[in-house]
C-alpha cells in the first residue's frame, strides 16, 4: 500500500488563496528540494512520520471539512502524493495543492486546484522555476508570486505580462512577511492597474508564526 511521509495533519482556517477564511484540513508532507529565503515551514524539511494513504484519509475525515489543502514542504517531491490527491477528490473533497512550481505538475488530477508559486529572485530559488508547468494551468488554478522588494515586483510584473498569466487563471501577489510592506505592494498594483489579487496571509494576522495554524 502507498504511504507518505507526513509532518502534520491539522484543521484550521485557510490563510491564503481564493478560499481564504474557510475551514480547511491541511495535510503537510515532509521534505522539499528548495530552500527559499522566505520559507516559513522549514520545520517540514525533515522528520515526519510515514502514514498509509488509507490512514491519511481517515484522519482527514475526522474533521468533517469540505476543503482539503495538500502542502509542504513540497508535496510533489513524494510521488504517492498524486494518488493521495486523486483519492481525496474521489471521496468528494474540494482539494488544493500548494506547490513550488519547480516540479512537474502534469500528473496532478485535473479536479485539484493547483496553487503554483513562481519563485521570485528574492526567494533565492528563481533558477528552479519550471515554466513548462504553465502549459498545464487550468482556469480554476492559481499562480502566486511572493514579493520581497520592488525588484521582485518588477520581475513578477514582467512574467505576468510575458506569459499573459491572468488569461490562464487568477494571479496572486503576496508580500513576503517582514520584508515587503503590504500597503506599499497594494499601491504598486493600483498604480500599474495590474490584473492580480493582493494576497495577505490571514493566519499570520490571527496567530503569528505558530506551526500548525
Amino acid at each position: 500500500m502507498s504511504r507518505l511521509r507526513i509532518t502534520e495533519i491539522f484543521y484550521s482556517l485557510q490563510g491564503e488563496t481564493r478560499t481564504v477564511g474557510l475551514p480547511t484540513v491541511f495535510v503537510r508532507l515532509t521534505g522539499c528540494p528548495l530552500r527559499c529565503g522566505y520559507c516559513d515551514t522549514a520545520y517540514a524539511f525533515h522528520g515526519g512520520n510515514w502514514i498509509e494513504i488509507d490512514d491519511i484519509l481517515k484522519q482527514v475525515a475526522e474533521y468533517g471539512a469540505h476543503y482539503v489543502t495538500v502542502t509542504g514542504g513540497e508535496p510533489l517531491a513524494q510521488k504517492p502524493c498524486l494518488e493521495l490527491l486523486e483519492r481525496l477528490c474521489d471521496v468528494g473533497y474540494e482539494v488544493s495543492l500548494e506547490t513550488s512550481g519547480a516540479l512537474d505538475v502534469s500528473g496532478v488530477d485535473q479536479r485539484v486546484v493547483k496553487v503554483v508559486d513562481i519563485k521570485t529572485p528574492g526567494s533565492g530559488e528563481v533558477t528552479k522555476n519550471l515554466f513548462d508547468n504553465l502549459t498545464h494551468i487550468l482556469p480554476h488554478d492559481q499562480i502566486k508570486f511572493v514579493i520581497c522588494h520592488r525588484e521582485d515586483y518588477e520581475w513578477s510584473k514582467n512574467i505576468l505580462q510575458q506569459y499573459q498569466l491572468n488569461k490562464s487563471c487568477e494571479v496572486l501577489f503576496s508580500p513576503s512577511a517582514g520584508q515587503q510592506p503590504p500597503g506599499l505592494l497594494a499601491d504598486w498594483i493600483i498604480e500599474d492597474r495590474l490584473p492580480v489579487r493582493l494576497q495577505v496571509q490571514l493566519h499570520k494576522y490571527l496567530w503569528g508564526d505558530v506551526p500548525g495554524r
